[in-house]
C-alpha cells in the first residue's frame, strides 16, 4: 500500500497542503461534539500523528477508533493546532485490521511485569517503541564506530566446542534423541552430528584473536548463550556481545579504547535519540539526561583492585556482601566505588587470577592478572577486558591449573607459538548498554524476546 510514513508526515513543511495517506495504530480516542482525534503510530517516530475528524464531513465505524485498530487515512496535511509540526485533517479512513475490546494493552495494566507476558504486543506501547529505536541506533553507531577506527567485522561462530570463559556454562547442541544407553560420554557424542560434544558460544573472544592475529584490529558483534541459573536483573541466557580484539595492544590500550567507545556510543545515542531520551528522562529514570552528559564528558578514573578492596574494606559494615581480598565485586560494590567514591565511571584493575578467567594475561607479582571491569554509575559492571596472555608456557599453566581439556584449545595455542604478540580486547554486553542509556532497570525489558531461567515464550 502507498503511504507516507508517520515520521514525515509529521515532521516535513513542506507537505501542508497536500492530499497524502499515511497508515498505522489507533493509540488513542478523543470525541466531542463537532470534532473527533485520533493518534496514530506507524512505529518511523516516537511523536504519534494526530488525526483530525471533521464529524460534519466525515462518519467513522467505531471499529476505526478502537485502541489497537490498524488504519489508512486519506487527508490533507496542515500545521498543527498545538505543538510544532504536522496533523492531518481526515478524508476517509479505512480499517485494515479490527482490534477488539480485550485487547490487553490498557492504561490501567500496563506495568512492565505485565508486559513481559505479553512480549508479542509490549512494543505497541512508548516506552517500548521508545527502548527499541534506542537500540537499533546504539547498534548502527557500534558499526560506524569501528568503521572510522579501522577495525575489520568478523563472524564469530556460535556452535562450537570450546568454552571461552572454562565454567562450564554451556548450552549444549545436539541432534540426538533422549539415550542413557552409551557407556560413555565420549561414545555418546561420537555419533551425534559433529562427532565430539558441542555447546553454544559463550563469546566469540576465542575465535575473535584468531582474527587478530591477521588482521590486526577486529571487532565481533552477536549472539552469545549463557546457562547460567540465574534470574536477576542483569542476565539472560541469549545475549547480545560487542567484543573488539587489537593486536599489539597492552592494558591501558584497552582502557583506552573502552572509554572512548563507550562515549561516542552515549553522544551518538543523546544526538538521535533526543525525544526518546527525554521521555526516559521524565517517566523512567529521573536525572538520566544529567548522567549520560556527565559520564559523555568525563575522564574516567582507574583503580586497581587492591585499591578498591582497601576502599570498601572500610565501609564493609554497610554491605549485605562483605569484602576482602580474593573476592568478587558485588553490585554493591561497585555502585558504592561508582556512586560515591568516584562519582563517575571507574576502571577497576589487576584482579587476582583465581576470580578471573584463564586467558588473562599473568601480571609479574604471580598473583593478578592485567584485567579490568569498567564499572558505570547506576548499573556496576558494563564491560569486562583484560590484556590476553601471550606466553604459551604461562597459558598452559593457567589451563593445568584448572584442569582444562587442552586438546579443544590446540587453536588457541597455536597462536601463542607461532608469532605471538601483546593483544588485549573486551565484552560490553549490549543490553546492559542500553539499559544504561534509557534508564531501564531489567534487562528482560531491553530485549525483544529475552530468554532467561524457565522462559522461552
Amino acid at each position: 500500500m502507498k503511504h507516507l510514513d508517520i515520521s514525515e508526515a509529521i515532521s516535513k513543511a513542506e507537505l501542508r497542503g497536500q492530499t497524502v495517506v499515511v497508515c498505522g495504530w489507533v493509540r488513542t480516542f478523543r470525541d466531542s461534539a463537532n470534532v473527533a482525534f485520533l493518534e496514530l503510530s506507524d512505529g518511523s517516530s516516537f511523536r504519534k500523528l494526530q488525526v483530525v475528524i471533521d464529524k460534519a464531513n466525515l462518519t467513522v465505524e467505531s471499529a476505526c477508533t478502537a485502541t489497537g485498530a490498524a488504519v489508512a487515512v486519506r487527508g490533507t496535511l496542515a500545521q498543527a493546532y498545538k505543538g510544532e509540526g504536522n496533523e492531518i485533517n481526515a478524508q476517509t479512513i479505512q480499517l485494515l485490521g479490527k482490534c477488539p475490546a480485550e485487547f490487553p494493552i490498557q492504561k490501567k495494566r500496563t506495568t512492565l511485569e505485565f508486559l513481559r507476558t505479553i512480549p508479542h504486543l509490549r512494543l505497541r506501547t512508548n516506552t517500548f517503541q521508545a527502548v527499541f529505536r534506542v537500540r537499533s541506533v546504539a547498534a548502527q553507531a557500534i558499526h560506524r564506530y569501528f568503521h572510522a577506527h579501522g577495525f575489520y567485522y568478523v563472524n564469530t561462530p556460535l556452535i562450537t566446542a570450546s568454552d571461552c570463559e572454562g565454567a562450564g556454562e554451556m548450552f549444549r547442541v545436539t541432534t540426538r534423541p533422549w539415550n542413557d544407553s552409551a557407556k560413555s560420554e565420549e561414545e555418546y557424542y561420537k555419533s551425534d552430528f559433529f562427532g565430539v560434544k558441542a555447546g553454544l558460544s559463550v563469546s566469540g573472544q576465542l575465535e575473535g584473536e584468531v582474527a587478530a592475529m591477521a588482521l590486526g584490529k577486529i571487532y565481533t558483534f552477536g549472539p552469545s548463550f549463557r546457562a547460567e541459573n540465574s534470574n536477576t536483573t542483569r542476565h539472560l541466557a541469549e545475549f547480545w556481545h560487542i567484543e573488539p580484539e587489537v593486536a599489539f595492544a597492552e592494558l591501558p590500550d584497552v582502557i583506552e579504547l573502552a572509554e572512548d567507545l563507550l562515549k561516542y556510543l552515549i553522544k551518538a545515542v543523546m544526538a538521535e535519540c533526543p525525544e526518546e531520551l527525554k521521555f526516559f528522562d521524565s517517566f523512567v529514570e529521573k536525572g538520566l539526561l544529567e548522567k549520560l552528559t556527565h559520564v559523555a564528558n568525563s575522564d574516567f578514573a582507574v583503580c586497581t583492585y587492591t585499591e578498591a578492596i582497601k576502599i570498601l574494606e572500610e565501609k564493609n559494615s554497610q554491605f549485605e556482601f562483605p569484602v576482602h581480598w580474593g573476592s568478587d565485586l558485588q553490585s554493591e560494590h561497585e555502585k558504592y566505588l561508582t556512586e560515591k567514591v568516584f562519582g563517575r565511571p571507574v576502571f577497576v584493575t589487576d584482579y587476582p587470577k583465581e576470580i578471573k578467567s584463564f586467558y588473562m594475561k599473568q601480571n609479574a607479582d604471580g598473583k593478578t592478572v592485567a584485567a579490568t571491569d569498567l564499572l558505570v554509575p547506576g548499573i556496576g559492571e558494563i564491560i569486562g577486558g583484560s590484556e590476553r596472555e601471550a606466553d604459551y608456557e604461562k597459558l598452559v599453566a593457567a589451563m593445568d591449573a584448572r584442569k582444562m581439556d587442552k586438546s579443544a584449545y590446540k587453536q588457541y595455542l597455536d597462536l601463542r607459538k607461532f608469532g605471538s604478540v601483546p593483544h588485549g580486547g573486551f565484552g560490553l554486553g549490549f543490553e546492559r548498554f542500553v539499559m544504561y542509556v534509557t534508564g531501564m532497570e531489567n534487562i528482560r525489558d531491553v530485549t525483544l524476546f529475552p530468554r532467561s531461567v524457565k522462559n522461552i515464550m
